[in-house]
């Protein structure tokens, strides 16, 4: 009994594919919109999937116990907080890290970023006859690479003591690096920030960069006191900014990074918090000023916004779904009546009502799968060429490729079944009248 159903219905597959065959301007005009609704879930799906990752890596740098306090970050905007409310916000200064440092037992490390949030702190590169694009000086201390994790390919970090005296050491990023000595080695050369000259002294290997894009690398670090020297100290007080007037210099703020104690990143979040409060005069019902991000708190938030994402990626590729699942909705029902005759005749030699539905129903299936088929190839094919022209990151893991089947084949099924059944229930005696 199950090889005879078996066998029926590769019966039914097989001249399901031969109606196909025979119509193949009308099947393929019928399946253009599954197509370009499948290519959409699997191309865009490659692309967000492979920025996710690569987001997740570049933020992972940080490790997940470091806390970032930010005058603004992801974490405001993400609460609701608009571009204005959270520029007036005083700035994060070097007495604030100091008192962090000093204030806080549960925390083991701090370190302070001058220039990592906006600023006048960019300026061109130089060596001899060569010099990179603007890319930004950022200001740190002797626990940066502690903190980032970073890993120094040639040379070496700056000491505490080169801090303290504002040596001009620089330590290049892998996109200066390699722009400036590609076939040189940098340690111990001279080269030029702005006006001021800098002796390297060590060079970064390359940092996941969400994109792809390579922007992690467009950097290079010196001394905090040396960046202060240079660029100027960040001033303590809110920054003067209102709808009718802007000027960059607002966001010259310092970012602190803080490494808590093994075990007590939550009591080190409730002291840092504590500290800044008292230092900017904040009252009970007053909220923060601030912002404190950890990996966890950021990687939630891009959680919400590439499910929303992805939501209306899958919304939006619905609507060329439904349209190319009208339209095999509408072939299907011109193909019943044209094969009128051919269902009485199949009816009076003795098939079942239920072989004529799967018949039509297996049409349908195999017509919109073929659809699918063909935007899984298209979609992996932008994905990849997307990947190949530009170098952003993709990924095509196998359960896209199964919505893709899927929903192609949900939607032969949905779209198919009125003709099916309208097939199934014709009148043996009147198909075979039917001219």
């Amino acid at each position: 009994m199950a090889g005879l159903r078996s066998g029926l219905m590769s019966e039914i597959i097989v001249m399901s594919i031969h109606t196909l065959r025979t119509s193949k301007m009308r099947s393929a005009l019928t399946v253009l919109g599954v197509v370009i609704g499948i290519t959409s879930i699997v191309g865009m799906t490659s692309l967000i999937r492979g920025f996710d990752q690569s987001l997740r890596d570049s933020i992972g740098q940080l490790g997940p116990n470091t806390i970032i306090v930010q005058k603004f970050g992801t974490l405001s905007f993400a609460s609701g907080k608009s571009f204005l409310e959270v520029a007036r916000r005083p700035n994060l200064t070097m007495e604030d890290a100091r008192a962090i440092e000093r204030d806080c037992p549960s925390v083991a490390l701090v370190d302070v970023w001058l220039g990592a949030q906006g600023g006048n702190s960019r300026s061109r590169v130089y060596y001899k006859n060569e010099r990179t694009r603007q890319i930004g000086v950022l200001g740190a201390t002797a626990n940066w690479s502690a903190v980032n994790f970073a890993k120094v390919e040639a040379g070496r970090v700056f000491t505490s003591a080169e801090v303290e005296h504002r040596t001009p050491v620089v330590i290049l990023g892998n996109s200066p690096w390699q722009a400036l000595f590609p076939n040189v080695d940098p340690i111990d050369k001279q080269v030029r920030i702005g006006s001021m000259q800098y002796t390297v002294i060590g060079v970064l290997g390359k940092r996941p960069s969400p994109g792809g894009f390579g922007g992690a690398d467009d950097f290079v670090l010196i001394p905090y006191s040396a960046h202060e020297k240079q660029f100027g100290k960040v001033l303590k007080g809110s920054a003067k900014i209102s709808a009718t007037s802007f000027n960059p210099a607002v966001f010259r703020t310092a970012m602190i990074a803080v490494v808590p104690r093994e075990g007590m990143r939550t009591s080190a979040m409730t002291e840092v918090e504590a500290v800044l409060r008292i230092r900017h005069s904040l009252k009970l019902d007053q909220p923060n000023d601030f912002d404190l991000a950890t990996q966890d708190a950021v990687l939630k938030v891009w959680d919400q916004i590439s499910r929303a994402t992805f939501l209306a990626l899958v919304v939006i590729s619905s609507i060329a779904l439904m349209v190319g699942g009208i339209g095999v909705m509408a072939i299907m029902m011109i193909s019943v009546t044209e094969r009128t005759r051919e269902i009485g005749v199949r009816k009076a030699l003795g098939a079942r009502r239920r072989e004529i539905l799967w018949q039509f129903l297996i049409e349908a299936m195999v017509l919109t799968s073929m659809g699918g088929l063909l935007g899984i190839l298209f979609g992996s094919s932008i994905g990849l060429g997307v990947h190949w022209l530009s170098g952003f990151p993709v990924s095509l893991p196998w359960w896209s490729f199964a919505i893709g089947i899927g929903f192609s084949a949900g939607v032969g099924i949905f779209f198919g079944l009125f003709p099916a059944f309208k097939a199934s229930r014709l009148d043996p005696i009147e198909a075979l009248r039917y001219e």
